[in-house]
């Protein structure tokens, strides 16, 4: 036995939103034995563009019994068939978390005839419950509400049933399939393509636009855990209805998914990834000449527009630094900003100051212990590279460290990992840095050592604040 079930609400997802109408067919297989249809009160005002689409209004509803005033009645109707619905996921989610508001826990298999149209009757432009209508000769008397709606889709079912010879209906209520889990407009041939290895996925709307980007160990295993629940909240139920299509790229390691996802986030600033946009280190080190030519350290916050020397966590890490950095390399603290006042130079008397501060040194004597100091602080950040497993047995993956920041990744021939470094480089693709990325691959390089190939003799591996 089969519930064909449409309601009408005040907005798109449960968990802040009422229904306003329902209507439930009972249907054998063969034709409607029973049915039940009632207006109901929501408890909040509808918004104006509701009223408009439906035609329900306040002083409509404001008679109209309450959800658990007849909650009973709706449980009883459903508890022991097979839900179906056009959209099956949103009206399931709604009658599902307002049942269990009145006491009553539904439980039931359900039937999309969105997905099953797909399936039974290709090639359509559309499937929206009024075109798909149009399209195979199905009027329907009241658009927009609920009776009118449930009765179009109970002919719309009663034709699948007839059509399905390929057995779609009987696939999808296998215990085993996972299709009524599914966002509406996702073909199940997306999901079956993808793999259970390391990779990152894209979810993909109607304009093929990427809307959000993930990381997994497993592919397969991640994706459908997105779909394992129907939550009522708004975001949850717009960002099912929004996923059309899913693509994905392998990676040989989990490290290199985390390190993609992070640079796919960056570059297609998907609409429902929150993490990882902004990630970046507050402060950074920065030079700059003034006015009389003297190169200028500056410890300060981090912007869009500039590219740091270093980059710090804290403010403090960054005074320590460039505190070090005068002590070692004779620099003046009023150049570099660490003496802010208008008192004599503290580091006269001390002798670390050749007086650059009151341009009785010039400024290309300064300015040469100013670069030894920066190549020295450049020469001091490890390069190395981590080699992996690859795709396949022919190949390792690499990620490449240079002076401290993150180069590049791909995958080498397993034949060549000792080549130099400008031989491997020509396997790699150059990405963007960020601190993200960077501490990933420092962290990991602490964790796992014998995975470690120094550029050079010997490799250091301790993780500067970088």
């Amino acid at each position: 036995m089969y519930a064909i079930v449409d309601i009408e609400t005040t907005g798109g997802h449960a968990s802040a939103n009422g229904i306003t109408e329902i209507a439930i067919l009972i249907h054998n297989g063969k034709e409607v034995i029973e049915q039940f249809r009632s207006l109901i009160n929501p408890g909040i005002p509808i918004p104006i563009y509701i009223q408009s689409l439906t035609g329900i209004n306040n002083e409509m509803v404001s008679v109209a019994p309450r959800f658990n005033e007849v909650a009973r009645q709706i449980y009883d109707l459903l508890y022991d068939k097979i839900f179906v619905a056009h959209n099956v996921n949103f009206d399931f989610s709604f009658l599902h978390y307002h049942l269990a508001a009145a006491g009553f826990h539904l439980q039931s298999k359900k039937l999309c005839t969105v997905r099953l149209s797909r399936k039974i009757i290709p090639g359509l432009a559309s499937y929206s419950l009024g075109r798909l209508c149009t399209e195979v000769g199905i009027e329907i008397s009241e658009r927009h509400r609920a009776m009118g709606d449930a009765e179009a889709t109970s002919k719309l079912f009663s034709m699948l049933l007839e059509k399905d010879i390929d057995g779609h209906i009987n696939k999808t209520l296998n215990p085993r399939s996972k299709e009524q889990s599914l966002p509406p407009h996702l073909p199940k041939e997306d999901m079956d393509k993808l793999p259970p290895v390391s990779g990152i996925y894209y979810f993909h709307n109607n304009k093929s636009k990427v809307i959000y980007v993930g990381k997994a160990r497993n592919i397969k295993k991640r994706v459908t855990s997105h779909f394992a629940n129907n939550k009522p909240g708004k975001q949850k139920q717009e960002f099912l209805r929004d996923i059309h299509h899913i693509s994905f790229q392998e990676c040989g390691t989990e490290l290199m998914a985390f390190i993609l996802e992070a640079i796919e986030i960056k570059r297609l600033w998907p609409a429902y990834n929150r993490s990882l946009k902004r990630f970046e280190h507050a402060y950074g080190l920065y030079s700059f000449d003034d006015q009389n030519g003297y190169l200028r350290l500056a410890v300060d916050k981090r912007n869009k527009f500039s590219k740091p020397i270093y980059t710090f966590n804290r403010i403090l890490d960054g005074h320590v630094l460039i505190k070090s950095l005068i002590a070692d390399f004779n620099l003046c603290p009023k150049l570099c900003f660490v003496q802010r006042n208008n008192e004599p130079c503290i580091s006269i008397n001390e002798q670390i100051c050749k007086k650059a501060c009151e341009q009785l040194e010039s400024p290309e004597s300064y300015n040469e212990r100013v670069q030894n100091a920066l190549s020295n602080l450049r020469s001091a950040l490890p390069g190395f590279m981590v080699i992996d497993d690859g795709r396949n047995l022919d190949e390792r993956s690499c990620i490449l460290m240079e002076e401290g920041q993150f180069y590049g990744m791909g995958y080498i021939p397993a034949d060549i990992i000792d080549k130099d470094t400008s031989d491997l480089k020509k396997h790699l693709t150059q990405y963007p840095s960020n601190d993200y990325i960077k501490n990933l691959i420092f962290n990991y390089s602490l964790r796992f050592p014998l995975k470690i190939r120094s550029k050079s003799t010997s490799i250091s591996t301790e993780i500067p604040d970088v």
